[in-house]
């Protein structure tokens, strides 16, 4: 049997909020997009701001292709709706919007993710993410794109027995994320380069060198828990991370950082770990081992780590068990917490790079490589149009009942383009009401409930 459609809230429990609301949103990278100074010596047919903007509505409306928009960029109500909703006058063509993005360097595009964050700020919205005294950021690398035939200087390079040579990007995320949320808020995005190494550890760390200072100057004031993976436990990267004033709590395992664990083990043997195990309400039996201030490796011993290991049985006697180092003291009284944020270090890859490839992002679609910039300056575009959605999606009621009438995301992005490209739309808040409450005609009207 089909899904029941989620029922259809009041009008009057719908609020769209002046600051937080897809309007505000928008307003506030526009205004970003107009401070990138123009690279273009001669007098532009569109304006850089505008051009971006551009980039950014084909990434909110999810479209999979730059042709799939440019054969709707010229039709009138689609010229309508850009500018009604999005403040673009005139679209460029998909060659013009590669050639222009091509040269935006992206780390031009940073200032627009922290205007957004520092108005969640302002409005509160942050403060519902704080755990254990600080914010959780989630760093992970993840493929990009790869090909056979069309490289960059940037692009990393496969060599295959066959004598071929795969040339792909890859990119090192961060996002802030909260054990008990689903949604997660992008920081900034750094692309891994082909001088970075030839070694996952080595790229991802290099990339991690200029990402996580990138992070420190435009959030200065948040103080960051990194949570990353057993590649991440070595001593130069906890040296990164302490000089840029970052805590961290970082999964090992035995294959990885077998010094370490196997140090664990004789000062377990020892007596000299704390351990215990209780049952909860859920009948899960859960363990903790810890112990503070042990030696990272034998080549390492300044660099000291506490150490948590956990271990969990459920009422089937299923096992699962993890292991991570922090620089947090650990004690009885926080390493459910420790455990709770370590765990959650895989929201960066489940609600952030799963939603992108699969939930109608078209992540790894490759919407133009480029001869710079282009494929990272893209990359950088969706990942403010994904924190966009979940500023929303987090904030704005009137979204979220939008969002809720459809059972899955890809479902409700259709309907969202689907309007768009079929109707003429005033603003945001009429779009997302006609979803939520249905419409009727060719300029789009919302049916409201009855409400006497």
């Amino acid at each position: 049997m089909p899904k029941k459609r989620p029922e259809i809230p009041p009008l009057k429990r719908l609020q769209f909020r002046k600051t937080l609301s897809m309007p505000s949103l928008l307003k506030n990278v526009f205004a970003h997009f107009n401070n990138i100074e123009e690279h273009r010596t001669k007098k532009p047919t569109y304006p850089l701001s505008e051009t971006l903007m551009t980039g950014l509505a084909i990434f909110g409306l999810k479209y999979p292709s730059l042709l799939a928009f440019d054969n709707d960029r010229e039709e009138q109500r689609i010229r309508h709706n850009l500018q009604s909703l999005y403040g673009i006058k005139k679209a460029p063509s998909d060659t013009s919007l590669r050639e222009v993005l091509d040269e935006v360097t992206p780390e031009s595009l940073r200032p627009a993710t922290v205007g957004l964050i520092q108005e969640c700020q302002k409005q509160g919205v942050l403060e519902n993410y704080r755990f254990l005294g600080g914010y959780l950021c989630s760093i992970d690398g993840t493929g990009q794109y790869s090909s056979q035939h069309i490289s960059c200087p940037d692009c990393c390079e496969k060599k295959h027995r066959d004598g071929s040579i795969e040339y792909y990007h890859q990119l090192l995320a961060s996002v802030l994320v909260h054990p008990d949320k689903k949604q997660v808020l992008p920081l900034f995005s750094e692309a891994i380069k082909k001088k970075d190494g030839q070694t996952k550890n080595d790229c991802e760390r290099n990339a991690a060198k200029r990402l996580l200072p990138a992070i420190k100057k435009g959030f200065p004031r948040l103080k960051l828990i990194v949570l990353e993976d057993a590649l991440a436990a070595n001593a130069p990267h906890l040296k990164t991370l302490e000089d840029n004033g970052m805590s961290y709590i970082i999964r090992v395992k035995y294959g990885s950082n077998k010094s370490l664990i196997d140090h664990a083990i004789k000062c377990m043997s020892a007596g000299e770990t704390e351990e215990f195990e209780e049952t909860g309400d859920d009948s899960i039996i859960r363990g903790y081992r810890f112990i503070n201030s042990l030696p990272l490796t034998k080549a390492s011993p300044e660099q000291r780590v506490n150490y948590l290991e956990y271990w969990e049985v459920n009422k089937n006697g299923k096992n699962k068990n993890f292991s991570w180092i922090s620089d947090i003291t650990l004690s009885r009284d926080n390493v459910h917490d420790v455990m709770r944020a370590g765990r959650s270090r895989w929201k960066v890859e489940n609600e952030t790079f799963n939603t992108l490839k699969n939930l109608g992002y078209h992540f790894e679609h490759n919407y133009g490589h480029g001869k710079k910039h282009l494929t990272t300056v893209f990359a950088t575009l969706m990942m403010l149009a994904f924190l966009i959605d979940q500023i929303q999606e987090v904030s704005c009621t009137v979204f979220r009942a939008a969002r809720h009438r459809y059972h899955s995301k890809t479902s409700f992005w259709g309907k969202l383009k689907g309007l768009f490209t079929e109707h003429y739309i005033e603003d945001w808040k009429t779009c997302y009401l006609a979803i939520i409450y249905d419409h009727k005609s060719t300029t789009l009207q919302v049916d409201y409930p009855d409400t006497s």
